[in-house]
């Protein structure tokens, strides 16, 4: 069965990180820094920003995927994918705010940690059932 579910969010999430992607070009183009970051906050906090969606969401579409092809419910697909997308946009709206406001950083990870343990539970409830 292809993961249907897990392409969505996968989909979805590509965009993210395209829009992400596209803040780094323009906090470099504006800071004149093509390697590093040259000390710019702002383009530090668009590497990071865009670093740190790198960092989570390809493990997390990985379990995602693993979950529903061993057989986990669309509902926890989509609210682990909901979760994902919806944390890391919060996250990156956050740590991209000069000063930042904390809460939004806490509350993006706070859900992405949720939508990692949730395709982790996916996948190892699908490998042993």
């Amino acid at each position: 069965m292809a993961p249907k579910i897990a392409a969505l969010y996968g989909a979805l999430a590509g965009l993210l990180f395209f829009a992400l992607t596209l803040g780094v070009f323009q906090a470099r183009t504006r800071a004149r820094v093509m390697i590093g970051d040259g000390g710019d906050r702002t383009l530090l906090r668009a590497s990071r920003a865009h670093a740190n969606c790198a960092e989570y969401v390809p493990i997390t579409l990985l379990l995602l995927a693993l979950a529903e092809m061993t057989g986990a419910p669309a509902l926890l697909l989509h609210a682990v994918g909901i979760a994902l997308l919806v944390g890391r946009a919060i996250h990156a709206f956050g740590i991209r705010q000069e000063p930042e406001p904390v809460i939004f950083r806490m509350i993006g990870m706070g859900l992405t940690l949720v939508a990692l343990t949730g395709a982790i539970l996916g996948a190892a409830f699908g490998a042993f059932s």
